[in-house]
């Protein structure tokens, strides 16, 4: 039975799992937090991975690792392997102007060719121009340029400045994977390589970068010299298609996550290159492509209506539940903070349909949860339109439990809809390629199953949604 390890670094903290390799069942595990903001010292991120093995037992019994880490932060190092300024993490979004200048000077057609992706705020590449446009001194002394997994696997290895490190700064000995490197906005996965002229535009030069490994390959072999893990390493992963690979997704299912913000990704064989910006196109862990749209508006939509309600979230859905599908006609646009899909910054929310006999606690409930999941199926639509498989929904995040977001969602997406019991997939999924590495064959683990609903399409409800939408904007 051996043990292997996956991390999942994300914004608010740093989750170790400790995890069987055969069986991919959870032997233990460790926590550590992060400090908050849009930009961080990677050295925390550094400290809290260390305090997180510590507390999941260490790594003596274990005999692979692999690191799963938040998209899209820029990691700027000198020619000594140190770290030149704070990361820019995916949700800072001062680079917003200069999304648009690579946009205006590529093209967008050109963009989502050459890197499956229309660049946002988030991406690394804007976030190079930025640092080229307002940190001049800074984007001068840059040698290699990484991403959070990049630079926690480097650390790992035994790299890094030379009075920190066991082996020193060895910039060309960074590593990466497809589905991390796809996020930067300057990475042609359909050809495995580095797109040089955007780099150029956004830098003005080309740094070192990680070299990218292929799926199931280790970055580090194991090395019993390293005093840090004598363990290999594996290539690591971007956050939602370590997730995707941690819940066993395959060609034919979309993930729909109910965060903070909404993500819908599907596990998919072809390509896409959405020169509207409206999918990014993304790698998957394996050699599939993991093409993903992402709304605003998710889960603190319920936060905002329990509050309104005076309902703990249980009582939100028991409550939704007396409501009939449709909401007697009530029908919420969930634009809270704007919306990124479709593209409507400037949006606000709006309920509609309501008269004195529909004007109801239950009701409102209802209509609350029926708009978020509305405004997901916008990204499900777009990701089918562009020729995506879609046989079944797997529902993820803290409001995936509701019992009324499930059957919503089963009458919303019209497809079955698979919830996995709550779990760091996210960690699992690095775990899994971990042990992918480790023994050359892709394992298959059972994911426990928290709900499962049949399809119950009710097009009625996405009907009187699309109606109010399109009359708005």
């Amino acid at each position: 039975m051996p043990l292997v390890a996956g991390v999942d670094s994300s914004t608010q903290s740093c989750k170790v799992v400790i995890v069987d390799a055969d069986t991919g069942a959870v032997v233990r595990s460790g926590r550590a937090s992060h400090p908050d903001g849009t930009e961080v010292n990677p050295a925390h991120w550094w400290t809290a991975l260390k305090a997180a093995i510590d507390e999941a037992g260490g790594l003596a019994d274990v005999a692979a690792i692999s690191v799963g880490g938040q998209q899209h932060g820029m990691v700027l190092l000198d020619a000594d392997g140190r770290v030149l300024r704070d990361a820019l993490l995916w949700n800072d979004t001062r680079s917003a102007p200069e999304a648009a200048e690579i946009i205006e000077e590529f093209g967008a057609q050109f963009l989502a060719t050459a890197t499956g992706s229309v660049p946002v705020a988030s991406f690394t590449s804007t976030k190079l121009r930025w640092v080229s446009n307002h940190e001049p001194h800074i984007a001068a002394q840059v040698a290699a340029v990484c991403l959070p997994h990049d630079w926690l696997t480097w650390r790992l290895a035994g790299y890094g400045p030379a009075e920190d490190s066991q082996y020193g700064p060895d910039l060309t000995a960074l590593r990466t994977d497809a589905s991390d490197a796809s996020g930067t906005g300057y990475f042609d996965a359909a050809e495995f390589k580095y797109v040089d002229s955007i780099l150029e535009f956004a830098l003005g030069k080309v740094p070192v970068l990680p070299e990218v490994v292929s799926p199931g390959e280790f970055a580090h072999q194991p090395n019993p010299e390293n005093r840090i893990t004598t363990v290999g390493i594996a290539g690591g992963a971007g956050d939602n298609a370590a997730a995707g690979f941690g819940l066993g997704a395959k060609t034919g299912d979309v993930v729909v996550s109910l965060g903070t913000s909404g993500t819908v990704f599907a596990v998919s064989q072809a390509q896409t290159a959405d020169p509207r910006g409206v999918i990014a196109g993304f790698s998957a862990v394996s050699f599939d492509s993991l093409p993903l749209v992402c709304t605003l508006n998710a889960a603190r939509l319920l936060d905002s209506f329990s509050e309104l309600l005076s309902v703990s979230h249980d009582e939100l859905s028991a409550l939704a539940l007396t409501a009939k599908s449709g909401s007697d006609g009530v029908v919420l646009i969930p634009y809270f903070e704007g919306e990124r899909t479709p593209n409507l910054p400037d949006a606000q929310g709006s309920l509609h349909g309501l008269t004195l006999a529909t004007n109801t606690r239950s009701n409102l409930a209802r209509a609350a949860i029926e708009g978020m999941l509305c405004g997901l199926a916008d990204g499900l639509s777009a990701l089918t339109l562009a020729g995506v498989d879609c046989k079944k929904v797997i529902l993820v995040g803290g409001a995936a439990a509701s019992k009324a977001v499930q059957t919503v969602a089963a009458e919303v997406f019209g497809v079955p809809i698979e919830v996995p019991a709550p779990g760091e997939y996210v960690a699992i999924g690095a775990a899994r390629q971990a042990a992918w590495a480790l023994s050359g064959r892709l394992p298959i683990w059972d994911v426990p199953t928290l709900a499962a609903l049949d399809a119950n399409p009710k097009p009625q409800v996405l009907a009187s949604y699309k109606k109010v939408q399109e009359n708005l904007f």
